[in-house]
């Protein structure tokens, strides 16, 4: 997981938390997984895999007030941490129905987090302090039925404007083998689950512009001069005109469903590539391929410390 060029490390063994900036190998400690609230009732299996998304509010480099927000405890769930913190907080929300947590993003002094409902959801974060309730509310829901927003979701911000987009086909069950390019072995105790002939792999990507003053989404398929960049971090805009080589209005995403890592000898990594979003065309990254047992492929922004 990445935020403003910071990696969230998260112990496979003992699930110790920490935040590292790679590239001037400065490292932040964090409180454990386990001072999170009612932690033995939603801890994960996969210690791992505990945190799912994470925001910083201000990079770590340029100041001490800033604040990590996580999704935590199997999705369920946003809890924050503060410098000088022993223990995560979790965010209360009052009053709201909510589904299980898909991305979230720092804006304009508020958390966004979007649910896989549809739902885009926003608490403030001046509000989420001691053990009162947070004033969090619903702003918007994708104009979509919920069973089709139950793949995968992502939030971010462009040129002053929040977006959110669904991405179809990251949560078919894995099967044997999905891919052309390389093969990879199932495990003896995922065959035994096997029943028909499912695939993994992104399909397609449809993109929501968020109206707050209306409380509405609308489709778009028109991103302008921006890139956005999708995967187990972060999500971000790029504008391409000021890097050469990123495409306008392109999404670049990678692999991150995280049960297929486990379920392959090899590991997984194989759903990325470049949307086009005028045409819904697929293109890959690069010839070569990149294969994990326990780690997505992350973007990362390359910022100095």
């Amino acid at each position: 997981m990445e935020s403003m060029g910071w990696l969230i490390m998260v112990g496979e063994d003992e699930g110790e938390i920490s935040m590292l900036h790679p590239f001037s190998g400065v490292q932040i400690e964090l409180p454990h997984q386990n001072t999170t609230v009612d932690y033995d009732n939603h801890r994960t299996g996969w210690k791992m895999g505990f945190i799912f998304k994470a925001v910083l509010s201000a990079n770590p480099s340029h100041t001490s007030d800033y604040l990590l927000m996580v999704i935590d405890g199997n999705a369920r769930f946003l809890s924050f941490w503060r410098p000088g913190d022993v223990r995560w907080t979790r965010v209360t929300w009052e009053g709201i129905n909510y589904n299980l947590f898909s991305d979230l993003i720092y804006f304009n002094g508020q958390i966004y987090a979007v649910d896989y409902s549809g739902d885009l959801l926003v608490c403030d974060v001046a509000d989420v302090v001691g053990s009162e309730p947070t004033k969090g509310h619903i702003v918007a829901q994708i104009p979509l039925e919920p069973q089709h927003c139950r793949d995968h979701l992502y939030i971010l911000e462009s040129l002053g404007s929040l977006f959110v987009i669904l991405r179809n086909g990251v949560q078919f069950r894995p099967l044997k083998d999905d891919s052309e390019r390389i093969p990879l072995t199932l495990l003896p105790e995922e065959d035994d689950e096997v029943e028909g002939e499912l695939t993994h792999g992104t399909t397609i990507f449809r993109v929501f512009q968020v109206d707050l003053a209306a409380g509405k989404m609308v489709e778009t398929k028109e991103l302008g001069d921006a890139g956005f960049f999708l995967g187990a971090n972060a999500s971000l805009s790029v504008q391409a005109s000021q890097f050469p080589g990123i495409k306008p209005n392109h999404i670049y995403f990678t692999d991150e469903f995280f049960e297929s890592y486990l379920s392959y000898e090899e590991g997984r990594g194989l759903d990325m590539g470049v949307f086009n979003l005028a045409d819904g065309s697929i293109r890959p990254h690069y010839n070569s391929v990149s294969l994990s047992r326990f780690c997505p492929p992350t973007w990362v922004t390359p910022t100095l410390y």
